[in-house]
């Protein structure tokens, strides 16, 4: 069901986007890399969070790590990871196939500047082995995302 409705959403905001499933899992960032043979910071991931009663999802390079100190000053309040069984029933997708595309609810959508630093990267769709092949860009275009400063510089 979730990866049907990506395709759905998909196929009426961006028709030039394909999913691409995989044999091979692609549920966390290293098999995500592995199964699209790019860098683990390549892949978009979609953290489910909440802060102060606002629920939202950010999707971030694969390698990011949240600064406390700059998501508290962009959200207004400390930020908490939302629970599992929370997340797949705000997105409608399962955890490990967590994207900001055909959610199962309307929620709130932000995009990590770090992203940026690719010109195309691979989130979810909707599946333990489904991604999509995007331009960070077009993520927020599609998601009405805003952009976003809330995540550490990654290693050099």
């Amino acid at each position: 069901m979730s990866i049907d409705s990506v395709r759905a959403h998909l196929s009426e905001a961006a028709p030039d986007i394909a999913i691409i499933e995989t044999e091979e899992s692609s549920a966390t960032v290293e098999e995500a890399a592995a199964a699209h043979a790019v860098a683990p910071a390549q892949i978009a991931k979609t953290l489910s969070f909440s802060a102060k009663d606002e629920r939202f999802l950010l999707v971030a390079r694969g390698d990011a790590r949240i600064d406390n100190r700059k998501a508290k000053a962009a959200f207004g309040g400390k930020v908490r990871m939302l629970p599992l069984e929370e997340v797949e029933a705000i997105t409608g997708h399962p955890v490990g196939g967590v994207c900001p595309f055909g959610l199962a609810e309307p929620i709130t959508v932000y995009c990590d500047v770090s992203l940026k630093a690719f010109d195309v990267v691979y989130p979810a769709a909707g599946a333990r082995n489904a991604a999509v092949r995007i331009a960070p860009e077009r993520i927020a275009e599609i998601t009405g995302a805003e952009w976003v400063d809330v995540c550490q510089e990654p290693a050099p």
